[in-house]
């Protein structure tokens, strides 16, 4: 019964035409992460719908898309005289901190599956960490795990008998 209603959802979503689909992914995966949802939820989502290869361009793409809006966003905000006044001593060490090991710390946080990617955006973005590397480390985390899962998952849907 679930094997049949999700290959008539599959054939009613295809189609809209890869490009429709493709574009809608792309722009929810742009404004993902002002909701602060997780990437995750959104590549779960898709992966019933997209081949692997393609969709893990697609995620990062829109994850690329997502961080740099909040980075930017957070700067434009002025959160960090915000934070400076409320908190000067741990911004100061945090700002140590990140300065000393920034592109790990940034992949490491980005990588892990609990720590909200989005909330190292706005603290790069706050701090003002040099913008290359922020989105360098963003993307090298990110895509490790979005590459786990996507390719995981789509061997989970074979294994299940939804894809050949």
């Amino acid at each position: 019964m679930l094997r049949g209603w999700l290959q008539t959802e599959l054939a009613r979503a295809g189609a809209w035409g890869p490009g429709a689909l493709y574009g809608l992914y792309l722009a929810l995966g742009a404004v993902r992460g002002f909701t602060l949802v997780p990437s995750t939820t959104l590549v779960l989502a898709a992966l019933p719908f997209f081949p692997p290869g393609p969709l893990l361009v697609a995620t990062i793409a829109g994850i690329m898309l997502s961080s740099a809006s909040i980075y930017y966003g957070s700067a434009a905000l002025r959160l960090d005289e915000r934070l400076a006044k409320k908190h000067p001593e741990k911004i100061a060490r945090l700002t140590d901190i990140l300065n000393r090991y920034e592109l790990p710390i940034i992949i490491g946080w980005s990588f892990f599956p609990l720590a909200p990617t989005d909330l190292i955006c706005y603290v790069c973005g706050v701090l003002r960490v040099r913008f290359w590397k922020f989105l360098l480390g963003v993307t090298l985390g990110e895509g490790a795990i979005c590459a786990l899962y996507i390719y995981s998952g789509d061997q989970f849907l074979r294994w299940l008998g939804f894809r050949q």
